[in-house]
């Protein structure tokens, strides 16, 4: 089968390039499905991960979003049936979805929204798993009070869909950062009461808006840069959660207003299969259904063709700026 792996180097900068290549088709556990894919996106950790060491000889295949359809099921498999169109986001221990076939685990997987396209739905699963375990696993928010949320980071894949889960399923008065007129415009239309800028103060920003302070905070990115901000702004007993990697993280300025902190690592169910890992079937299942009661769209920004090493470097190099707004998807081989 075709698959995507990458290698030890350099290419103009780009460390570990991308290469096409055969693979020997995946061998299935007993609750695996095998899946024809599709569609995929990308996100911040396919980068992430390709630019670790590479053994010599290793062709990993990266890629944790899929759209496709399943063509063989393993003995186990109590749920899907060959022909069903699923989305999923994978498993970090396994070979990816930059591939033609891949094989899942169906504890990990969800028919796809109806409504959406591949494309459209590929854009989803793993920052709808990232957004919802922090809102509704970490935070446990309640979804009658009328609290404030700060998310910083609004327009990127994590933050665009959390902002729409959160109108979608709370009562919270969502405050969304963003620094571009694209990006402010963009998480406006995602359903943010209030969009600030991250490149300003975000204390001033709130005060300003007569707001206060929100009882949970939300960083999506660049968590070092804020945490002096988020330590005197968050309210007492708030929340305060993460997903991205700093060097250092010095919380001794939460102490005083007994503030939780929740690290998020949507991989940690399938990772260390946990004996609720079902659950992120489940709540693919959720976030489907509000896909097509049409209370959440698509986070698609950008489709760069076929999946190959040559459109994935590139969605890569997007993805590496850090300017990137929704989600970059593939379609096809």
């Amino acid at each position: 089968m075709k698959a995507i792996s990458y290698i030890d180097g350099m290419d103009h900068g780009f460390q570990n390039p991308l290469v096409d290549i055969e693979k020997t088709m995946p061998t299935l556990k007993d609750r695996d499905l095998l899946v024809k894919v599709k569609a995929i996106s990308v996100n911040p950790v396919d980068t992430k991960v390709r630019r670790n060491p590479v053994a010599v000889g290793n062709t990993r295949i990266l890629g944790w979003d899929a759209v496709g359809e399943v063509v063989e099921v393993g003995s186990g498999v109590q749920h899907f049936k060959v022909g069903d169109q699923v989305w999923y986001a994978g498993d970090l221990t396994r070979d990816g979805s930059n591939a033609e076939y891949q094989a899942v685990d169906e504890r990990i997987v969800s028919l796809k929204p109806q409504s959406l396209s591949d494309a459209e739905a590929a854009a989803l699963p793993l920052t709808a798993i990232t957004a919802w375990e922090m809102l509704f696993d970490r935070f446990n928010v309640d979804l009658d009070k009328f609290d404030n949320i700060l998310v910083i980071g609004g327009a990127g894949g994590v933050g665009s869909i959390a902002i729409q889960l959160l109108k979608a399923k709370t009562n919270l008065r969502v405050i969304a950062t963003a620094s571009r007129e694209e990006t402010k415009a963009w998480v406006k239309s995602l359903g943010a009461d209030y969009v600030i800028d991250h490149t300003e103060d975000l204390n001033t920003q709130i005060k300003a808006l007569g707001l206060d302070a929100p009882r949970y905070i939300f960083s999506t990115n660049q968590t070092e840069t804020y945490l002096p901000q988020i330590s005197k702004l968050i309210a007492p007993q708030g929340k305060f959660g993460l997903i991205d990697d700093p060097k250092s993280l010095d919380i001794v300025e939460f102490k005083s207003k007994s503030v939780s902190v929740h690290w998020e690592f949507m991989f940690t169910r399938s990772m260390f299969n946990t004996t609720d890992i079902e659950q992120q079937s489940q709540l693919l299942h959720q976030v489907a259904e509000l896909v097509d009661n049409h209370r959440i769209k698509t986070t698609l920004n950008q489709t760069l063709g076929k999946i190959n090493a040559k459109n994935l470097k590139l969605a890569h190099e997007l993805i590496e700026t850090g300017r990137a707004k929704g989600k970059i998807v593939l379609e096809g081989f």
